[in-house]
C-alpha cells in the first residue's frame, strides 16, 4: 500500500460513522482508527513498519500529518515468487508441506509451488538454512516478487 491508498482509508473513516478500518493486501496490513486527537494510521508488513498520525478537525482545515519508516528487520534471505500464480505449500492437498517453520533446507530443495496457467513451478531454495518464516498463505494468490518464504543462513 502506497500512501495515496492511505489516504483514501483516512478519508473514508472521516466522512462515516465508523471507528476502525482493517485491510490486508499482499501480506501487508494497515489499520485506521479514530481517536480523540484525530485518525491514527498503524501499518505491519513484512518489510517495513509505518506509524502515521493525522489531526484534522473537519475538512476545511489543512492535515497534518507525521510518518516514520524504519528500515526492515529481515533476519536471513527472502525467497520471493518468480511468477503471478497460486501458492501451494505441498504437491496435493492429503500430501505433507515440502516445509515447515523451523525445518532445516538445502539449497536445490523443493519449498513450494506457484501454479500458473494450469502449470505446476516447483520453486527451490536457493540457499541453505533455516525456514524462520513462511509468508505467503496456502492456496492464496501470489504476486510476481512477493515474498514466499525467510531463510536463516
Amino acid at each position: 500500500m502506497d500512501t495515496k491508498d492511505i489516504k483514501q482509508l483516512i478519508k473514508l473513516l472521516e466522512s462515516s460513522a465508523i471507528s476502525e478500518i482493517e485491510v490486508s493486501k499482499w501480506g501487508r496490513r494497515i489499520r485506521v482508527s479514530r481517536s480523540p486527537q484525530g485518525v491514527v494510521v498503524h501499518g505491519a508488513t513484512g518489510s517495513v513498519e509505518m506509524s502515521q498520525s493525522v489531526n484534522s478537525q473537519n475538512n476545511n482545515n489543512p492535515v497534518d500529518e507525521q510518518v516514520t519508516e524504519e528500515a526492515p528487520v529481515v533476519n536471513g534471505v527472502e525467497v520471493l515468487s518468480p511468477m503471478v500464480g497460486t501458492f501451494y505449500r505441498s504437491p496435493s492437498p492429503e500430501a505433507d508441506y515440502f516445509v515447515k517453520v523451523g525445518d532445516h533446507v538445502k539449497a536445490g530443495q523443493t519449498l513450494c509451488i506457484i501454479e500458473a496457467m494450469k502449470i505446476m513451478n516447483e520453486v527451490e531454495s536457493e540457499v541453505s538454512g533455516v525456514i524462520t518464516d513462511i509468508v505467503a498463505e496456502n492456496a492464496q494468490p501470489v504476486e510476481y516478487n512477493q515474498p514466499l518464504f525467510i531463510i536463516e543462513t
